[in-house]
């Protein structure tokens, strides 16, 4: 990255919230002064790999550690307001480049529906797109049966034996990337990837990447969908991530 101030001096946050559950998310466009200098960084790494652990269909590699100091100064108070962490404390904070190059055809049926990164309802997640808006953005959902838009600890149970009941009769799914409706999700929005936005949302949040048909998968930083996810974990005070 070039040298100066990472973040933009003027930064204008637009809060909306999103479904029946009146979940928050805040859109933050122009995040940093040299997004260009991001995607440099990004494009002279040689450790692009898939993660091992996680269902993300693609690969990362680790972002410059400016990059989250300076991202939880400036916005550490905002998401505070936003999501109501007054009472939590900072626990840790994650920052990766991604870049998504599975194919469809390569998917695991997990892949095929929205996610959520986790049950705890005090991590959030911020997606800072370094790609042109036709990479696509990301939506959030609703499982129809069970009417839920965010999957927290106390929901994850009876979520994934409605949800598996239901693949398993609905039988093996297309090996497409949703992206809307379908007969088991109900999309509820969606938030463009205009190139240096900043998207921010709970990570219990169902939600998906816009992945069209005719996604071309590329393996290069200046040509797909490079995003720098984030995650900022609160947690009560005097505990430590475990």
């Amino acid at each position: 990255m070039r040298g100066g101030q990472l973040l933009a001096a003027q930064q204008e946050a637009k809060i909306g919230r999103i479904g029946l559950e009146r979940a928050p998310f805040v859109v933050i466009d122009n995040f940093v002064n040299d997004p260009e200098g991001l995607v440099d960084f990004a494009a002279a790494q040689d450790t692009f790999a898939p993660v091992a652990f996680n269902l993300y269909p693609g690969v990362r590699t680790a972002a410059p550690e400016t990059y989250a100091r300076e991202v939880v100064l400036r916005i550490e108070k905002l998401v505070r307001e936003v999501f109501a962490l007054q009472a939590l404390q900072l626990l840790g904070c994650q920052c990766n480049f991604s870049l998504v190059t599975t194919p469809p055809d390569k998917l695991q049926p997990m892949q095929l529906i929205p996610h959520f990164d986790t049950t705890n309802v005090h991590q959030l997640a911020l997606l800072h797109y370094l790609c042109p808006t036709d990479r696509g953005g990301t939506s959030f959902y609703r499982h129809r049966r069970t009417g839920y838009e965010s999957i927290t600890k106390e929901r994850r149970d009876a979520y994934m034996a409605t949800l598996n009941t239901e693949m398993n009769i609905a039988g093996p799914q297309a090996p497409v990337y949703i992206n809307g409706d379908t007969t088991l999700f109900e999309r509820l929005g969606s938030v463009d990837a205009v190139f240096n936005r900043l998207l921010i949302y709970r990570s219990v949040n169902l939600h998906s990447g816009n992945i069209g048909r005719d996604f071309g998968f590329e393996r290069d930083v200046r040509k797909g969908r490079l995003t720098l996810n984030t995650f900022m974990q609160f947690g009560p005070r005097g505990h430590t991530l475990g």
